[in-house]
C-alpha cells in the first residue's frame, strides 16, 4: 500500500469539532447534500456534454422537489487520484466545509433518477455511516465484485467516514502501488478484472478483512433500486407507467437508473454506444415526465424530446 498518500492533514477530532461549528451556523441545519462531478474538459463524444447537460437538470429537479442541496464539481482535486477516485478528495473536502450536513449522497454522472416522488427512508440507517446498494451473500459470502455498488452511495459526515476515506485514498493513489494492490483485489475477489486498484474493489476488500470496524456500519441496501442496472430496466419503462404509479422506488418504478458500463464523455463503453446513448435519453424522459406534468406538459414518447401539453 502506497502510505505516502494524503488527502490532507491527518484530522482525528472531526465528530466533537463538527459539532462545536455546526452550533455556531446560524442557519437550520440541513439533512442531505447532494454532490457529484463530471469531466473538467469538453467531451470527447460531441453528445457528451449535452447528456451530462441531462444528467445534471435531472438531479437539480429531484433536489429542488426534496429540499437536498447540491454541490456539482468539475474540478480535479487530487492529481495522484485518477478517475473514478475524484469522489475521495471531493467528499472530504465537503464534509469538512459543510458540517451543517449529517449526510452525502454521491451519484455519478451516469446515473438518474427516474423516481421522482421516493424519498431516500434516512431513518432507516441510524447506527450506520454507509449506505450503498448491495447484498450481504455476495459481499461477504462470494466477496463477489459485483456484490455491491459505488456509484450511489449514502455516507454520514463523521470521522468514520473521514477515517475510510483516507485509507480508501492510499489504496487508489496513481503508480506502482495501485498495480499491486490492483492484483491483490484481482486474486481475492471474485469476478474483479486484473485491473489496477479501483474504489469498488478496495472497500469490499476492507468489508471482508476488517469486517467488524467497517462492514458494521455498511448497510448493504436492496429493498428499493438505489443503483438498478440500466440493462434490465430501460426497455420496459412503458410497462412499467402503464401498470405501477411512482413513489415505489423498487423494479416496479426504479428510484435511480445508474448506466455502469456505458462511457458518455470519452467514447468508450462496454455497451454500443448508441444503445447506451438512446436508453438514457429514455430514461430521463421517463423522469422528466414526473416533473413536466406539475406544469402541464409530457413527453409524448420517451423516445423523443418534444413535450405536448397534457
Amino acid at each position: 500500500m502506497n502510505r505516502t498518500m494524503s488527502l490532507g492533514p491527518k484530522i482525528s477530532d472531526w465528530d466533537s469539532r463538527r459539532s462545536s461549528r455546526r452550533r455556531k451556523i446560524k442557519q437550520c441545519e440541513k439533512r442531505m447534500m447532494l454532490v457529484t462531478s463530471s469531466h473538467p474538459k469538453p467531451c470527447e463524444n460531441p453528445l457528451g456534454d449535452h447528456i451530462m447537460l441531462k444528467s445534471a437538470k435531472n438531479k437539480m429537479d429531484y433536489c429542488r422537489l426534496h429540499g437536498i442541496d447540491m454541490f456539482y464539481n468539475v474540478a480535479k482535486l487530487e492529481r495522484s487520484l485518477p478517475g473514478f477516485w475524484i469522489k475521495i478528495p471531493l467528499l472530504r473536502a465537503v464534509m469538512l466545509s459543510h458540517p451543517e450536513f449529517e449526510w452525502i449522497l454521491w451519484m455519478d454522472g451516469d446515473a438518474l433518477f427516474t423516481d421522482m416522488t421516493f424519498r431516500i427512508p434516512i431513518r432507516k440507517y441510524e447506527g450506520y455511516n454507509l449506505v450503498m446498494n448491495g447484498w450481504d451473500h455476495l459481499v461477504y459470502g462470494n466477496r463477489s465484485w459485483t456484490g455491491l455498488n459505488m456509484g450511489i452511495f449514502l455516507i454520514r459526515n463523521c470521522q468514520w467516514s473521514l477515517d475510510l476515506l483516507d485509507i480508501l485514498a492510499q489504496m487508489g493513489s496513481d503508480g506502482p502501488g495501485s498495480v499491486g494492490i490492483g492484483k491483490i483485489l484481482h486474486v481475492t475477489l471474485f469476478g474483479r478484472p486484473d485491473l489496477e486498484s479501483d474504489d469498488q474493489g478496495a472497500l469490499l476488500w476492507l468489508m471482508n478483512a476488517q469486517r467488524e470496524r467497517w462492514g458494521a456500519k455498511i448497510f448493504l441496501e436492496h429493498s428499493y433500486a438505489l443503483s438498478g442496472f440500466w440493462v434490465p430496466l430501460v426497455r420496459e419503462l412503458e410497462d412499467k407507467m402503464r401498470r405501477f404509479e411512482p413513489g415505489l422506488g423498487d423494479d416496479r418504478w426504479p428510484f435511480v437508473t445508474h448506466f455502469a458500463g456505458c462511457e458518455f464523455c470519452e467514447g468508450w463503453a462496454n455497451y454500443s454506444p448508441q444503445d447506451c446513448r438512446r436508453q438514457m435519453e429514455r430514461a430521463f424522459n421517463f423522469g422528466d415526465n414526473q416533473v413536466l406534468e406539475m406544469y402541464g406538459f409530457r413527453h409524448p414518447s420517451l423516445n423523443v424530446a418534444d413535450v405536448d401539453r397534457t
